[in-house]
């Protein structure tokens, strides 16, 4: 039977506030890729992966909004990382007032999620699409790397984003109640983490992985936008 999420839309809906984008202050660290500059990603990843199917490692928004077309998603396992909010976000899902998280793979640990197969016919397309979502500025433009996952009995190479960012001078470490306070905070553009995290939680539970770290943390965030509303009123 499924697990209950207790951080639901209408706590998510207390802590929504989508900022303007074209309000925010300049960020020199969100210098945006260049149409060339994705290209030559696209070029340096299939060189790298040979000829066949791109296999797509997802374990967090990819596996609820993949935002590329596929041919198959198969549940995968990826040892010696697991999910953790450890980037620290002013944008986005955040704000320089109330900065936010955002969801990588750290280092130790396993994950389960999903990949996702792309056809080799359309692997140069659908590439493209994934790296515009993914990586849209010049500092991230690195933050992919291949990886080994178990999937259907067999170690299969995987391409997967956001992985190894300890050497990011925006990666943190923190204790989960705070991250739980930040994430029932922080807002933007583009939504609040709470929606994030909601969303996340819900999916995986659908595919029947069940994420402790990520399950006891929707519990924390829920809590703290209950103590915020019962401040409030």
């Amino acid at each position: 039977m499924r697990r209950k999420v207790v951080l639901t839309p209408e706590l998510i809906a207390l802590v929504e506030r989508k900022v303007p984008q074209d309000h925010l202050p300049p960020d020199p660290d969100r210098e945006p890729m260049r149409d060339e500059d994705f290209t030559e990603y696209v070029t340096t990843i299939l060189q790298q992966h040979g000829p066949g199917p791109v296999h797509i490692f997802a374990y967090g928004s990819l596996l609820w909004n993949p935002g590329f077309d596929f041919d198959a998603r198969i549940p995968a396992r990826l040892r010696g990382w697991h999910r953790a909010f450890c980037i620290k976000l002013s944008r986005f899902r955040g704000s320089p007032e109330q900065p936010g998280l955002m969801l990588a793979l750290d280092h130790g640990g396993s994950c389960k999620g999903e990949v996702f197969l792309i056809p080799e016919a359309s692997a140069a397309t659908e590439l493209e699409k994934l790296l515009r979502r993914e990586v849209p500025f010049r500092r991230i433009a690195s933050a992919w790397r291949w990886v080994d996952v178990d999937m259907e009995g067999r170690r299969q190479r995987a391409l997967t984003f956001y992985a190894g960012m300890r050497r990011d001078r925006f990666y943190v470490n923190l204790p989960l109640h705070a991250q739980a306070h930040m994430l029932a905070r922080a807002a933007g553009f583009g939504g609040s983490g709470a929606a994030y995290l909601h969303y996340t939680v819900a999916k995986l539970e659908e595919l029947g992985i069940h994420d402790t770290y990520l399950w006891e943390l929707q519990h924390l965030v829920a809590a703290e936008i209950n103590g915020l509303s019962r401040e409030r009123n």
